[in-house]
């Protein structure tokens, strides 16, 4: 299990309590491995207090807050088992929707099995709308590989997870990354529910965020939505000069400022659009040259030998 853990003091003695008898019931060896992302509570105590009853829990901290998808890359460039499932500790993710995975997953071959939410009547209607209009666009520009209302509840191979630890991704967003990698996959169908205690660390800025990092990171669409934005402007002002022409012979000339101040904000408004998109492009390449590692772990509670102060690079 790979949990990323963000300021959730309130909510992990629940997460325990549902998540440990799930795991204890499969009959097999498991490990919960913690990825505390820089919390700023009494997060770290509490996983610390919970390790003195559950030996199966081991605890990764991060040396400052790096980002959900950040501390999901190091849980799994440090997990072991033979599968892994990675998922949230609000519990809106069912921890007894582990075991179907699991089953399916032997029962098919199968080295991904994405986690699907088939009723999000817990969410608010205006996350579900913005979700909704968020794999839409995904959909549309990435692929129809991308399942629908899949996030990062989902089971991975070692297989799948080696593949997904060799890509040179700084930017990870792994519900498309695991689809892109093209392996055997299938899903399981559950009911989101609602948060059992804190607050939602997915605020409005962070899912915009997610958004761009996600067309920017897997589809050059945006330049050329720029390219076709710049030639529809170009066409505009052509028939603009022939209808201006046109006036000028027929004697019919108005002088007016308005056309020519609306003309001069369009085409503004248009350059700068054009521009904001090559910028996140070449942001990316900015990020990437800078080689800059995407987490740095202060301990891990999994190995003695483990050293107080390690650096890793997202993919590498």
């Amino acid at each position: 299990m790979v949990v990323p853990v963000f300021n959730e003091q309130e909510v992990l003695p629940l997460f325990a309590a549902r998540l440990r008898p799930v795991l204890d019931r499969l009959g097999m060896s498991y490990e919960v491995l913690t990825v505390d992302d820089g919390s700023r509570d009494a997060t770290a105590a509490v996983l610390e207090a919970m390790r003195g009853s559950w030996p199966q829990l081991r605890v990764v901290r991060l040396r400052r807050n790096s980002g959900h998808q950040n501390a999901l890359t190091a849980g799994l460039h440090r997990s072991r088992g033979q599968y892994v499932v990675s998922i949230d500790v609000d519990l809106q993710d069912p921890p007894e929707v582990i075991a179907e995975m699991l089953r399916l997953a032997e029962a098919e071959n199968l080295d991904v099995v994405h986690g699907v939410r088939s009723d999000r009547s817990s969410d608010s209607a205006f996350k579900r709308g913005t979700a909704g209009l968020y794999y839409r666009l995904i959909r549309r520009v990435v692929g129809a590989a991308v399942p629908p209302n899949a996030g990062d509840f989902r089971l991975l191979s070692r297989t799948a997870v080696n593949g997904l630890v060799d890509l040179p991704e700084h930017l990870p967003v792994y519900r498309l990354l695991v689809p892109w990698l093209g392996l055997p996959s299938g899903e399981v169908a559950y009911v989101r529910e609602k948060r059992a205690a804190g607050r939602s660390k997915y605020p409005l800025a962070k899912m915009i965020r997610l958004a761009l990092d996600s067309v920017t990171g897997f589809s050059a669409a945006p330049l050329r939505v720029a390219t076709w934005l710049g030639c529809a402007g170009i066409a505009l002002c052509a028939v603009l000069a022939l209808g201006g022409t046109a006036a000028y012979v027929r004697g019919d000339v108005v002088p007016g400022w308005t056309s020519i101040v609306l003309a001069v904000v369009f085409l503004g408004a248009l350059q700068l659009l054009c521009l904001g998109l090559l910028g996140e492009y070449v942001a990316r390449i900015f990020t990437t040259l800078q080689g800059r590692p995407a987490y740095v772990v202060a301990s891990d509670s999994g190995s003695a030998a483990a050293p107080v102060r390690e650096y890793a690079t997202s993919g590498r």
